[in-house]
């Protein structure tokens, strides 16, 4: 279907052209007039199937005609789990509202930079990206007001009411207007979002794309069985062997992370490490260059399992596997995105085994197991 028949503001048409945008995806074609309409909206949807634009594209439509004009009070909030997801997300925004005659100015503000710059930059935004604690800081400040919210978005909305974020997403919540529109989007949805989501929503639009159970078709999934002594080996091998011009790799920790780059690096491969405690310059950093295709392999932790765009990633492989089914599910997400085919490896040593069964039955889907008894790794 196309986007002049789902309702938008016809400024946006242009930009749409622009950015080749020719066909709106299910999500977009079931949540766009939906959100016009400023129903609630549960948007459940595989990874990689357009939840950002199906939200973005309404919203600046429906703020050509409703934007609040008092100073440092947001017409539309956006809260998401991570630093990354925030840019991203205030980048869509951005693009799309470039051409539109009643202008609006959006911005990600996020943890693990200064503060001030933010509240400064805060003049007059009508869209706001933000991660809890930042946002709540800001408010404390007086920098940002949100009584006069008019949408509230979580991305990743299991993420976001999980007990990780449950106390400062109450506090949020409370600080907003009862009478407001309310969209949650995610990949998955389990039962205590399910619970929390008929207090949040009002007769909300249920749009569920994809079964919970099922993977994107377009990502081909392998098992690698591997003695835990030789995964660093098998990694390398794989990253030499298969031409791959941008591999994501993830790992179970920061140090982890590290480690697996280095070696790596030691190995004439280049590779860059992003976790939670690095700075958010050297994160960006790296997840710029690794987007430009300036560095080949990128190591990180689940911090970029969720949300994050690389557009045409080939491959993900989980050096070690993710505690929960659903983490799975978002980590190979990463590949095989819009329409693009990827390949989603996983080393799985004797240990791991049994826990990797678990994520087989919980995704629905068997993945084809290679064994490396018989591979030649030597000098890998």
């Amino acid at each position: 279907m196309s986007f002049t028949n789902l309702g938008l503001a016809p400024a946006l048409f242009d930009v749409l052209a622009e950015k080749q945008y020719a066909k709106a995806y299910p999500i977009q074609q079931a949540a766009i007039p939906a959100i016009l309409k400023g129903k609630d909206v549960l948007g459940i949807a595989a990874t990689g199937s357009g939840k950002t634009a199906s939200f973005v594209l309404p919203l600046l439509s429906n703020l050509q005609n409703n934007l609040v004009t008092k100073n440092r009070h947001v017409s539309v909030l956006v809260v998401v789990p991570t630093r990354e997801l925030a840019v991203q997300v205030q980048k869509v925004f951005q693009t799309f509202s470039s051409g539109l005659p009643q202008k609006v100015k959006s911005m990600a503000v996020y943890g693990g930079v200064s503060v001030n710059p933010q509240m400064i930059a805060l003049q007059g935004v009508n869209v706001l990206v933000a991660t809890p604690g930042r946002l709540l800081e800001l408010v404390e400040s007086k920098a940002v007001h949100l009584s006069a919210v008019k949408t509230l978005v979580l991305d990743e909305a299991d993420k976001m009411l999980n007990l990780g974020f449950k106390d400062e997403m109450n506090r949020i919540i409370a600080l907003l207007p009862q009478k407001r529109q309310n969209l949650l989007f995610s990949a998955t949805l389990n039962d205590d979002l399910d619970s929390i989501t008929q207090v949040l929503l009002h007769q909300p639009e249920v749009i569920k794309i994809a079964p919970q159970k099922e993977t994107p078709a377009l990502i081909n999934q392998v098992a690698y069985f591997v003695q835990e002594e030789k995964k660093g080996p098998l990694l390398r091998y794989l990253l030499k062997n298969n031409g791959w011009q941008q591999v994501l790799v993830f790992a179970s920790s920061g140090f982890r992370a590290d480690a697996i780059a280095d070696k790596l690096i030691k190995n004439g491969i280049d590779a860059e490490a992003i976790h939670g405690k690095k700075s958010q310059w050297v994160r960006t950093e790296a997840l710029r260059q690794f987007k430009a295709g300036e560095i080949q392999v990128l190591v990180s932790t689940d911090l970029l399992a969720r949300g994050i765009d690389i557009e045409f990633l080939p491959c993900v492989i989980n050096y070690e596997l993710p505690r929960s089914p659903k983490d799975y599910i978002h980590r190979i997400g990463r590949t095989g995105r819009a329409e693009s085919p990827g390949d989603a490896i996983s080393l799985v040593t004797p240990d791991e085994e049994h826990h990797f069964k678990i994520i087989q039955k919980k995704m629905g889907r068997m993945v084809e197991r290679i064994e490396t008894e018989d591979l030649n790794l030597k000098g890998y």
